[in-house]
């Protein structure tokens, strides 16, 4: 996500409520790394280490300023402000031909704005691959299970405009073991919001 236009400057109110995850609402952290970065193949420590300092980090920032500024919302708001701030809170067949679809989707959005999705849809219960563009589209009844970057910032320091090496690279880091168990969760959520 990046930085977000129109907040109010100085503006800091005390905010209540909490996410899902339990984190207040505006005081989100910044987690850091789960893994060495200079451990992955075909990506830098450089690259990795530069986008979760400062888009992984701002992409925080940007939603704790958001959430405060949600909650400033009144009855006399106008409606552009809250839509402007609702867009901004907001990214299958045998593996081989999965595999082959959401690279062909990354592709599509390379050299543009967005990222490629693989998740789980609960209203049809299965898994499926989407795009999300310009940090404004998301699945409305799924969850995200693996999300690929393609927006230029994610690999231009290590591959320029060879944004196919980078999905490979991608391929070549995915821990299967962690999509696997957020499907995991995502099938036992799907069992509660179907019953």
């Amino acid at each position: 996500m990046g930085p977000v236009c129109g907040m109010m400057p100085g503006v800091s109110p005390s905010v209540t409520g909490s996410t899902p995850t339990g984190a207040p609402l505006g005081r989100h952290a910044v987690k850091p790394l789960t893994f060495d970065p200079k451990k992955l193949r075909g990506l830098s420590e450089r690259l990795i280490v530069s986008h979760h300092d400062n888009n992984y980090a701002g992409a925080i920032r940007s939603l704790n300023k958001v959430e405060e500024e949600l909650a400033l919302v009144t009855a006399d708001t106008p409606g552009f402000i809250i839509g402007g701030l609702k867009e901004r809170e907001l990214t299958c067949g045998s593996f081989a031909r999965w595999e082959e679809r959401f690279r062909a989707t990354g592709m599509s959005l390379a050299g543009g704005s967005g990222w490629t999705i693989l998740g789980f849809n609960f209203h049809a219960g299965d898994l499926r691959t989407y795009w999300s563009g310009n940090h404004t589209q998301a699945l409305a009844s799924g969850i995200p299970l693996l999300v690929m970057d393609m927006y230029e910032h994610a690999y231009h320091i290590d591959y320029g405009a060879a944004a196919a090496k980078y999905v490979d690279a991608f391929f070549q880091n995915i821990n299967w073991e962690e999509v696997n168990r957020r499907l995991e969760r995502a099938r036992k959520a799907a069992t509660v919001l179907t019953a």
